[in-house]
């Protein structure tokens, strides 16, 4: 690239990130009496009229506290977006018929309300079934306890349910002059959601149900537009959308009169225990948006943009605890670099050129196989905008426009602002890039002192809910517990026992239910687990029997009720089938021997995990590696601002509460194909912390050692570049939290970005090279035509100071650009810190 052209380039993108910028903090509504007209037509929403781009993330109220809500929206807003999205959480906000909970992290009208008064627009999902990896797909347990009924049918038990809940919220909504139609910024509202996932189960009554549902949601009179969301069709004015990764590739929309509109685009993959690290990058992602907008959509809305925290009770079936860790947002609250960063610069960018896009006649040119050009153009206003896309997997190109060669990288779309200068392409990441550290909290580690309390093993006799065969689980705990109790006993003969010493018998048990822990004679026998592909799994371990009464006791639990599927008003679990084989006289079935039940643990029951309810059992030091047992200690809140984690490496499997509220489950023995725990670490917010004696209680259920838990705190204090000189140039207009940097127009070279979080300085260079370093940010290495002057080069740059500037030119760092292997790139890590960081 000449000198000249990256002048032209670096002016255009500086201009339209700066457009970009102003465009995004501009309220969108009329906030008057006579509200805003949502309408539709084939290309997309219009707002009085209006045409408009919706950028829009979501976020979950209950997944988070009300005191992060608007640190959230603000980081959102940061990043482009216009729209946030959320869910309407039935089972939370209905857990009894007819006894509502609008309380704290259900608050929907308070996060609604601070979504507008950000200036942006809202959609809300309310389902009311929903899925998202939340319990139950937020269906309340009551609901199955109703005669006849049948979820997501043509069936009138349910949609009586339904019809009542949807216009409660709805009356909600309004009373509130929420919709648009009012005065508010709430733009579209959802009706049911990713139905063709069941319709199948439903074959002679799914059409029925939706047409029934979508003609109920339109006679709420709301005044916006109704969605449903993954279907290709949808009854009368409703609007379908997409949900998936590659929705302008792979979505075949058949209502060709409504507008394209993408309602999850997933930035990660939410992660069951067991599963790998979910990922996907910023470049996929960002190739997906604008493949999507070149093929006419014009709402993208990021599934999830900030996930949060599954608390208490609330995720699905084997759903991590914190969950889409890997979105724009991390799980604290934190921007993830450069996911973040690369996803913000494309929507200011696009948002620059909206008019063209919007108003343009739109043409197609095929430039070569797996090469073309989407153009939108307004001719007599000489504004155009292009899509030039290479949608071909492993092969960079150079294609011919409008008689001038554009390079394009495999699988990335570049934009072309006036049809001419490349302004952004999904390939080239020029944001700085940010790794988490994790740093022990000394003052929160004084005082490890650690008292228990164990559950008391219950025996048959004990109990009061008894039969024969074992019960099923969820019609005994009521979705009140994950956990239930089966106890039998049975009499052994000195014939029973096997005659050699060294065989013993096995316990064997077949289980419809996620996990298990067994006792035989009050003496911990081991643990046993399924997978969430799994719909049950089978428990078999050696015991101890003795002659005369033996006593077998068996904790079934449940991690979260299952989400989806056509029959999950069907759902079952608990214990199938026990035996104890390898007997002298041959297998003793105990199936049908009689059994005990007992719902709830105590200190459930009790409440021990509170101030108010912990004195009701009695609490000893505490010995390490005890089942089933409750530990607690106090321990002072972190220094600081920075987000607080438990790292429970050293436990295995239950519950964790901190000052009476539950932080969620926990199972760091379920490790991923990596041999590494499936989730080490969990989120305490701060707003459920005091200065001082925070009351910490988990419920181990296998042999955990709670004195090896660790207080942290989590910084992303490390941060990072990665650019190749060879690169088209860049100029990034603002820095990581919004700050102005001043634009230097003669300076044609391409440039990296380092910005402190806010309070933070530039303390350590801990990596430089220029050359062909490799690896990524926090495990970079150098290589073979490494310059030694780099570090000392960016050391005089950046020490001290909030953020730096550096040029990505090897004149600047001495480096041989002749090096056979160069790839003239710039590689940096440098670490941030305020006074009275711990290092």
């Amino acid at each position: 690239m000449t000198a000249a052209a990256a002048l032209v380039l670096a002016v255009a993108v500086a201009a339209a990130l700066l457009a970009g910028a102003a465009e995004a903090t501009r309220p969108k509504w009329n906030l008057t009496k006579k509200g805003t007209t949502v309408t539709y037509d084939r290309y997309s929403l219009m707002i009085d009229g209006r045409r408009e781009l919706f950028f829009s993330g979501a976020i979950h109220y209950p997944r988070s506290t009300p005191q992060m809500w608007p640190r959230l929206l603000k980081t959102a807003k940061e990043g482009g977006l216009n729209t946030i999205e959320t869910y309407v959480f039935w089972n939370a906000h209905e857990p009894e018929p007819a006894q509502y909970n609008f309380e704290g992290r259900n608050d929907m009208i308070k996060f609604l309300k601070l979504v507008q008064s950000f200036g942006m627009y809202a959609i809300v999902r309310i389902g009311p079934f929903i899925q998202g990896e939340w319990n139950h797909g937020a269906l309340p347990y009551w609901l199955r306890e109703i005669p006849h009924i049948i979820f997501r049918a043509n069936n009138e038990p349910y949609k009586r349910e339904m019809e009542k809940f949807v216009r409660f919220i709805v009356q909600m909504l309004k009373d509130e002059n929420m919709f648009a139609s009012q005065g508010g910024h709430v733009i579209l509202a959802q009706i049911e959601n990713e139905y063709g996932n069941i319709k199948k189960d439903h074959i002679t009554e799914g059409d029925k149900y939706l047409e029934w549902a979508g003609e109920m949601a339109i006679s709420t009179n709301i005044g916006v537009p109704w969605i449903m969301c993954k279907q290709s069709t949808a009854p009368g004015v409703v609007i379908p959308t997409c949900n998936g990764r590659h929705c302008g590739d792979t979505w075949i929309m058949k209502d060709e009169n409504k507008p394209r509109l993408w309602t999850e685009n997933w930035t990660a993959q939410f992660r069951a225990f067991g599963n790998d690290l979910a990922q996907r990058s910023a470049e996929d992602i960002a190739y997906s948006v604008l493949r999507f907008f070149a093929k006419g959509g014009t709402l993208v809305n990021y599934y999830m943009y900030y996930g949060g925290t599954n608390f208490g009770r609330t995720g699905a079936s084997y759903v991590l605890t914190g969950y889409y860790d890997e979105g724009p947002i991390d799980e604290y609250g934190m921007p993830k670099a450069p996911k973040y960063g690369h996803l913000r610069d494309l929507h200011n960018v696009i948002k620059s050129y909206s008019r063209a896009f919007l108003e343009g006649k739109q043409s197609f040119e095929l430039l070569g196989v797996g090469y073309e050009a989407r153009n939108f153009e307004i001719p007599e206003e000489k504004l155009c905008l292009a899509f030039l896309s290479n949608n071909n997997t492993g092969e960079d190109g150079t294609v011919v426009f409008r008689g001038e060669k554009y390079y394009i990288p495999s699988r990335s779309v570049s934009l072309l602002a006036d049809c001419k200068h490349v302004v952004y392409n999904t390939k080239r990441v020029f944001v700085q890039h940010s790794e988490r550290s994790f740093h022990k909290a000394e003052k929160a580690t004084k005082n490890n002192v650690w008292e228990m309390f164990s559950e008391v093993i219950p025996r048959y006799k004990q109990t009061n809910i008894r039969n024969k065969e074992p019960l099923e689980q969820y019609n005994q705990t009521k979705d009140q517990s994950d956990y239930l109790w089966y106890t039998t006993s049975f009499r052994l003969e000195a014939d029973d026992l096997p005659i050699r010493g060294d065989i013993r018998p096995v316990l064997a048990v077949k289980s419809n239910s996620h996990a298990l822990v067994a006792f035989v004679n009050d003496a911990f026998a081991g643990n046993g687990h399924g997978t969430k592909k799994e719909k049950g799994f089978t428990f078999d371990r050696p015991i101890n029997l003795r002659l005369g009464v033996n006593h077998v006791a068996i904790l079934s639990s449940s991690m979260g009720m299952k989400d989806s599927g056509g029959e999950l008003v069907e759902l079952k679990g608990g214990i199938q089938d026990c035996t104890i084989q390898g007997l002298n006289t041959g297998t003793l079935d105990l199936q049908v021997n009689g059994w005990g039940h007992k719902a709830k643990l105590e200190g459930e029951a009790k409440e021990i995990y509170t101030e108010k309810g912990m004195g009701a059992v009695k609490w000893v030091p505490a010995v390490s590696g005890q089942a089933v047992t409750w530990y607690k200690r106090y321990f002072d809140e972190p220094d600081g601002d920075d987000p607080v984690v438990l790292d429970m490496t050293s436990m295995c499997k239950g519950m964790i509460y901190v000052n009476g509220e539950g932080m969620g489950r926990y199972w760091t023995s379920f490790i991923t194909p990596g041999k590494v725990a499936s989730q080490a670490v969990y989120h305490i917010p701060r707003p459920f912390l005091k200065s001082k004696n925070n009351l910490l209680v988990v419920f181990e259920e296998e042999l955990g050692k709670p004195e090896g838990i660790l207080i942290q705190t989590v910084r992303r204090d490390d941060i990072c570049v990665f650019i190749s000189e060879h690169n088209p140039a860049q100029i990034k207009p603002w820095d990581e939290h919004g700050g102005q940097i001043k634009l230097i127009a003669e300076d044609h070279n391409t440039r990296g970005f380092l910005n402190c979080p806010p309070k933070k300085t530039i303390q350590e260079v801990v990596f430089a090279s220029f050359g062909n370093p490799v690896g990524s940010c926090a495990n970079f290495t150098t290589g073979t035509c490494h310059t030694p002057n780099a570090k000392d080069i960016v050391e005089k740059e950046c020490l001290g100071k909030k953020g730096c500037v550096l040029p990505v030119l090897h004149t600047f760092y001495g480096a041989d650009i002749n090096c056979p292997t160069t790839t003239a790139t710039l590689a940096v890590q440098v670490r941030c810190h305020k006074k009275g960081d711990p290092e």
